[in-house]
């Protein structure tokens, strides 16, 4: 049975939180162990508004499985910033695989999947009707997530060394600060660019350049959004920018918004405060 979980970051990906969080419930629930090395967590969100709104995401690498009316789809990573419009009232159940987690049950390249929107049907075929039906019917959101695991229990692949190689190489991507290019990491895999590239695109779906350039917009974002002090120049060098110029020129091609910008949207939203938040 899946358990709430807090992720050490668990706003990171979404712009602007408080602004959202106070329009939304959002829950994280820990998958089953056996499906722990491919899924980070499922995740709900609930609303109920009196006026539309629309969600700044900036995407991880990684794919969703989303069940909400009015279709339920696979979405692949998606490249540039998304925006969500919520309306009224409404619950999405989804499942947040880790880089790469996802090929073992899609059984396709995927770089296939990038920037789309596939429908269930397309992916799990007849099982997708019946999956949808019983987890929009399921109030219970633990009772939902079962159903969810059960079908990707059935549709997983064989075990398969090399996506297990680049699934360690993308969190390294992800993670290690010292890894500015993909000649770095291709280097710690003792292979050429082109190979590491190759397998890339086949088990996570993007490069290692573009999961390092994402993953540093995703932290100087969330650190902006927390409204903590941020030393530009500092933070540019942990992260790995020639200077501070570098690292502002490439928040607003990702975020949209120069960081100062961001700063005084996070600000105003953060002074008004407030429920529903992340739960879990």
């Amino acid at each position: 049975m899946s358990s709430s979980i807090t992720p050490e970051d668990p706003t990171r990906g979404i712009l602007n939180p408080a602004a959202g969080l106070q329009r939304f419930e959002l829950h994280r629930h820990a998958p089953a162990p056996d499906l722990a090395r491919l899924v980070d967590w499922h995740w709900v969100v609930r609303w109920s508004l009196t006026a539309p709104f629309e969600q700044e995401l900036l995407p991880h690498p990684c794919v969703n499985l989303v069940i909400e009316l009015p279709g339920s789809a696979v979405h692949g990573i998606g490249t540039r910033r998304e925006v969500v419009r919520l309306e009224g009232a409404g619950r999405v159940v989804a499942t947040k695989f880790k880089p790469g987690g996802f090929f073992p049950f899609a059984h396709l390249p995927m770089r296939r999947l990038v920037d789309r929107v596939v429908p269930l049907v397309e992916i799990f075929g007849g099982a997708a009707g019946p999956l949808e039906r019983v987890v929009l019917d399921q109030p219970d959101d633990a009772v939902a997530i079962r159903a969810v695991e059960e079908l990707l229990r059935a549709r997983r692949g064989p075990e398969d060394a090399g996506l297990d190689e680049a699934m360690a190489l993308a969190v390294r991507a992800q993670e290690d600060r010292d890894i500015h290019r993909a000649e770095h990491l291709a280097r710690i895999a003792g292979v050429s660019v082109r190979t590491l590239h190759r397998a890339f695109e086949r088990y996570i779906g993007v490069g290692p350049k573009w999961i390092i350039r994402r993953s540093r917009v995703q932290e100087a974002a969330e650190r902006v959004a927390t409204g903590a002090p941020v030393a530009w120049a500092a933070l540019a060098q942990e992260l790995g920018y020639h200077d501070q110029a570098h690292l502002i020129r490439e928040f607003k091609v990702q975020v949209g918004f120069t960081p100062a910008v961001y700063a005084e949207r996070c600000a105003a939203a953060r002074s008004k405060g407030g429920p529903p938040g992340v739960k879990g």
